[in-house]
């Protein structure tokens, strides 16, 4: 058997069209993809290369175990992150050994601060490794300055904001051009010492450079409570001789691309608002419920918000159901990445926009509405105002079209255990089902999470009897609608996806034969159940 071979593949700096062709190609073809993510399991690296994924391709989820908390690791905050980065290439390692292509995703360049390195460390010594290169955060914050960095013979140096004040201001202070990377809590001391080193009045901040949540701005301008680790500060060695975009402007527009590919994971100031409009004028967020897929589903109040919206925020699948309109904007996005999509709209609105942020069924129902009211508790969105309107659920649609399977008490649960733990999900089934009410179960399965659809059977079987009727209920709404009674001990799992929708009977739901087909009711009331 052949061994498989690893590509460090650089994705560039946000924007999914600065993704070269070559890495785009080897994404593609890769038996494996490999990511990096904190411990909220957001990933940026994989949101840039979602538009090159394929179906069918394996996902290696790299967890890292500590970012900038403290740890009770042993050895302290290297010690978790060197046996996290052992244990990781442990786990690439296997897949290389059984012959398969391994793409890890670095954004950036894999060699330019970027976790890769320390990957290709642990593993080209026994495999085959090769690098893409991509565009570098650096390169991508010159052109959204729109000024040389250096020319002639000036020299250009790259710093790290992890390093000490005094250290940060004698190398300023010698070098014609610096490039100072990984702020967000390091910004504070990087001030200083521009200030220290008399170069604050020629320094500039690029937040986010080539996203769609681009911002440009003097650094002695900067809210230091408010910059994220992907930020650079620059200060060029030629005194510019364009205009330096504007205070706060964004300066890529959102393209065709991004709604296509759905990897826009965050939103562009818009040009048409003053940068400090948020302090007298905030917009307003609106998340919206479009119900489960038929059009006629979505209510008027919330086709009325979707009409008055400057720019939509959403999932690229739920985006792509709302009538283009001219001149608003559409920001879609992966459905991975609720908190930045939600900080998204609110940045927005706080610039001014009226955003509404789509979701499918109800946004209070496994949707959008709770990660948008968490990010809005934050203080710098505090002054957004945030509404919420309802939307047909998934699970009333799904039951309408058999009748009445929840017309008595019943829950429901996602199955999904992305953002919970197993153990968690089955003591609610097992909870919910010894309390005898019919369950609504969400986002039973998807193309690479399929085992959990059976262990619910199992646990369900140990407080229901097998002929507990059971609906599955696809795509309703839809234009691949399809609607199905079985009973819990003959659910098949392998008639499940992540478009389906279950509902779990009760004691007192019963199944029953009719000319349109097999009607479905709970009643409401014990002790007087038709018999089956």
């Amino acid at each position: 058997m052949s061994i498989g071979k690893l590509w460090g593949i650089g994705l560039g700096p946000g924007d999914p069209e600065l993704v070269t062709v070559k890495a785009a190609r080897l994404i593609a073809e890769a038996d494996v993809v490999a990511f990096h993510s904190a411990k909220h399991g957001r990933s940026i690296s994989r949101a840039i290369a979602e538009p090159y994924l394929r179906a069918g391709q394996i996902e290696e989820h790299l967890v890292y175990p500590v970012t900038v908390e403290t740890t009770d690791h042993p050895g302290g905050y290297q010690g978790a992150i060197d046996e996290f980065y052992e244990q990781a290439a442990a786990r690439l390692a296997t897949h290389l050994a059984a012959g398969r292509t391994v793409a890890l995703l670095a954004a950036g360049d894999p060699l330019f601060y970027s976790s890769y390195m320390h990957m290709h460390r642990r593993l080209a010594d026994r495999f085959e490794a090769e690098i893409i290169p991509g565009i570098t955060s650096v390169s991508a914050a010159s052109a959204a300055l729109g000024t040389p960095l250096v020319e002639g013979e000036q020299v250009l140096t790259v710093l790290p904001g992890t390093m000490p004040v005094e250290e940060l201001t004698e190398r300023l202070r010698e070098t014609d051009a610096a490039a100072i990377m990984k702020l967000g809590r390091t910004f504070p001391g990087v001030r200083q010492a521009l200030s220290d080193s008399g170069r604050l009045a020629d320094a500039y901040y690029v937040e986010r450079a080539s996203s769609t949540r681009q911002r440009v701005l003097a650094a002695a301008d900067v809210d230091e409570a408010d910059v994220p680790y992907f930020s650079i500060t620059l200060v060029p060695g030629p005194t510019p001789t364009t205009v330096i975009p504007a205070r706060g402007a964004s300066v890529r527009q959102p393209t065709a691309a991004d709604d296509r590919t759905g990897t826009a994971t965050a939103a562009p100031a818009r040009p048409d608002i003053s940068p400090d409009a948020s302090a007298e004028a905030p917009g307003e967020v609106v998340v919206v419920g479009l119900g489960p897929g038929d059009a006629d589903w979505t209510t008027p109040q919330v086709t009325a918000a979707l009409a008055e919206a400057t720019d939509l925020v959403g999932y690229t699948t739920y985006i792509n159901r709302v009538p283009e309109r001219a001149g608003q904007r559409r920001h879609a996005s992966d459905n991975k990445v609720e908190s930045e999509r939600a900080a998204m709209a609110l940045d927005l609105a706080k610039r001014g926009a009226r955003v509404a942020v789509v979701s499918s069924g109800d946004p209070g129902v496994f949707a959008m509405a709770a990660a948008v009211l968490e990010v809005s508790a934050e203080p710098q969105f505090q002054d957004v105002p945030v509404r919420v309107l309802p939307g047909l659920t998934a699970a009333n649609a799904v039951a309408s079209r058999v009748g009445a399977p929840l017309g008595h008490d019943y829950a429901m649960i996602s199955l999904s255990d992305r953002l919970k733990p197993w153990e968690v999900v089955a003591q609610r089934l097992s909870a919910v089902a010894a309390a005898d009410m019919a369950i609504a179960i969400y986002n039973p399965a998807s193309s690479q999470r399929r085992w959990q659809v059976g262990a619910m059977r199992e646990v369900l079987l140990e407080h229901r009897p097998p002929h507990t009727p059971v609906v599955l209920g696809r795509d309703v709404g839809g234009p691949t609608e399809s609607v199905r009674v079985t009973t819990l001990g003959e659910l098949d799992p392998d008639e499940v996806d992540m478009r389906t929708l279950l509902i779990i009977g009760s004691s007192t739901t019963t199944m029953f034969d009719t000319p349109e087909g097999t009607r479905v009711f709970t009643s409401r009331r014990y002790g007087s159940v038709p018999s089956r």
